[in-house]
Order: structure tokens, then sequence, then C-alpha cells
């Protein structure tokens, strides 16, 4: 996947993240599970961003980059 895919991808999640959250009376419990997905998909596509974007900084190939499992991309916050 190439940075712009990526970018792509991350303003599609953030679209959704953000109709989630103007929603006028609450969200539905999976309305709730969705938006944490959606938060954890992000993490994950910018953790992917970074990767890609110091290995080409550094000389490497930024294709060797990979997505994170969650626990781990999550695991940062603390």
């Amino acid at each position: 996947m190439e940075n712009d895919e990526i970018l792509e991808n991350i303003g599609s999640l953030v679209e959704e993240e953000r109709s989630l959250r103007q929603r006028v009376g609450g969200l539905r419990d999976e309305e709730r599970s969705r938006l944490a997905e959606l938060e954890v998909q992000l993490d994950q596509c910018w953790d992917l961003l970074r990767q890609r974007r110091a290995k080409a900084e550094f000389g490497e190939d930024p294709d060797t980059a990979a997505v994170r499992p969650a626990a781990e991309v999550e695991g940062y916050r603390s």
C-alpha cells in the first residue's frame, strides 16, 4: 500500500468517525463498537504511515513496513 492510499484510507475512516460522533441522541451499542474499531484502525494506519516515512527517510524500502497488531499499536498510549 502506498502512502497516498494510506492517507485516502485515513480520510475515509475519519469521515465515518465524524459521522458517528455527530449523531444526535447518542449511539447504539453497535455504533459505539464501530467507533472503537475505527479508532484502532486509524491508529494502525497512522502507525503504518509513520513506519513507511521513517524507512524511506533512512534509505530503507517503505514497502517492508507492515500493519502492526492492534494490541501493539494501542499499547503505545501507555
